[in-house]
């Protein structure tokens, strides 16, 4: 092999951001982008969670590093999420951070059995109209969690929110090289500190740490009554994070045009969990607000930017601490209310998109948002949105069974012909669609056009066939697929 040939292989081994200086700009800020706005919100998760702002922080730092190396989607962006604080905040009100950390240990284990099991191959399953509802009900609370930071402040609050904005928005139009999230939130900083400007800052959210968190058992008894404690809230968790992390997965997917391997994105999120709880981390999951600021605002396509997230995360608490606390919490709010903006979307809801699409779709797509919204919970809602889709697509298939009588060719006997999906929604009405008293003595069901699907349809055949047998008359069926035919066989019960 020639030295240009075995060159030209080792340089299409290497990652984008080592061969291309652009590519490792772009991941570089991004990753520093997203560290500013997770300081602010893993704060605010730890509230909710009832625990220390250092563990929060200390959880996006494990997250975001571990599944920046074991995660299946690139650029994709872990750490601590409102959600999976929601799970576990009444063990941890009721039994401590002892009790808490050793459920996310207990999580993520649960996560790699899920994900070495094929989990991830249900994704196939969550119809595009619950995505839709997923991606928008997400920008809505997007917005709904930056209304506290806009509710009972200084009025110069205001200006400086619509200011960060404004330049997020024109800023990559005049210069689209220039990261204009780092912008704005440097500019609007140096404007505050330097005018005197007094705001909510993110030193107000919460103490930030000072050192590395340090590995360590969780501190409880390792005994079955402590695994009776933890096991439903481990398992909600598990759930809860491998839900939002794989359809954040998909939206990546969908934006960056590419394909991410989804089983290893569940084990990977096992893993992270794992380690987090070993350092008193809260766990976590994929954030796909702070995954729009990476993807789709900075810009970010591989794994550097996700691990640089969590890497500046530390550098900027325990080095930088002082000057992060001055960054006002307006500049932050700005940056996740253009995420929103950009990440809902406008064209399923545009009215000529609404006119052309089913009613049907529509409603699963509203059901979705709107349980979202209510409950602050997308696992929850994409659930809801599945079994909603799950109705309307039984109640659509359902009006294509149809039966049609024609004489017999002997002219003795009336032919059936079924057409259509024989299931349980389906075949419930099919029973009053024969004439059993009016029919002749032998009457044929003919099935060569539909196909058996389950027991509910076998035993609706087998009460036609009594019906007529009640009244002295015979039934052949004939027509049946071979895996129709032996799917009756194992079911009916003729004698």
């Amino acid at each position: 092999m020639s030295p240009s040939v075995s060159a030209a292989r080792l340089r299409g081994l290497k990652p984008d951001w080592l061969s291309d200086p652009r590519v490792w700009r772009t991941e570089v800020l991004a990753g520093l982008v997203v560290a500013l706005a997770l300081i602010p919100e893993a704060i605010s998760f730890s509230v909710i969670a009832g625990v220390d702002p250092a563990v929060g922080l200390f959880s996006s730092f494990t997250m975001a590093v571990t599944v920046a190396v074991f995660g299946g989607r690139r650029a994709m962006i872990s750490a601590a999420t409102g959600a999976v604080a929601l799970v576990i905040a009444p063990l941890n009100r009721e039994h401590g951070l002892g009790y808490l950390v050793a459920a996310v240990v207990l999580a993520g284990v649960i996560q790699v059995a899920l994900g070495v099991l094929g989990v991830a191959r249900l994704m196939r399953f969550i119809p595009r109209s619950v995505m839709v509802g997923f991606v928008n009900s997400l920008s809505i609370l997007v917005v709904v969690g930056q209304v506290p930071e806009l509710r009972s402040v200084p009025w110069a609050v205001y200006p400086l929110v619509a200011a960060g904005v404004a330049l997020l928005m024109l800023l990559p139009r005049v210069l689209p090289s220039v990261p204009a999230p780092l912008v704005s939130i440097v500019l609007l900083t140096v404007v505050t500190v330097t005018a005197g400007i007094s705001v909510p800052t993110v030193g107000d959210k919460g103490a930030l740490p000072s050192s590395l968190p340090v590995p360590g058992l969780p501190d409880v008894p390792f005994t079955l009554d402590t695994l009776r404690i933890i096991a439903p809230y481990a398992f909600a968790m598990a759930l809860v994070g491998l839900m939002e992390s794989l359809m954040t997965a998909k939206l990546v997917d969908d934006i960056t045009d590419t394909r991410s391997d989804k089983t290893r994105e569940s084990v990977g999120q096992g893993i992270a969990n794992v380690v987090t709880g070993f350092f008193g981390g809260m766990g976590g999951c994929a954030m796909i607000g702070q995954t729009m600021v990476n993807v789709k605002v900075s810009g970010a396509r591989t794994r550097l930017s996700t691990f640089l997230a969590g890497a500046f995360l530390m550098v900027l608490c325990i080095v930088f601490g002082p000057l992060v606390s001055e960054i006002p919490m307006a500049a932050l709010v700005a940056v996740m209310l253009v995420v929103s903006f950009t990440t809902f979307d406008w064209h399923a809801v545009a009215p000529k998109t609404l006119k052309r699409m089913p009613v049907g779709e529509t409603t699963v797509m509203v059901i979705t948002v709107v349980v979202v919204v209510a409950t602050h919970n997308l696992a929850i809602g994409v659930v809801v949105g599945c079994v909603a889709a799950m109705v309307v697509f039984a109640r659509r298939v359902a009006h294509f069974a149809d039966v049609t009588a024609a004489p017999g060719p002997d002219g003795t006997s009336v032919v059936y012909r079924v057409t259509g999906e024989l299931f349980f929604a389906s075949s419930n009405d099919l029973i009053g669609r024969f004439d059993y008293a009016g029919d002749p003595e032998k009457v044929v069901i003919d099935l060569s056009a539909t196909h058996i699907w389950d027991a509910s349809s076998v035993a609706t055949l087998d009460a036609v066939e009594s019906k007529y047998r009640q009244r002295g008359k015979t039934v052949e069926i004939v027509g049946l697929n071979d895996p129709s035919s032996a799917l009756r066989d194992r079911l009916s019960a003729r004698d």
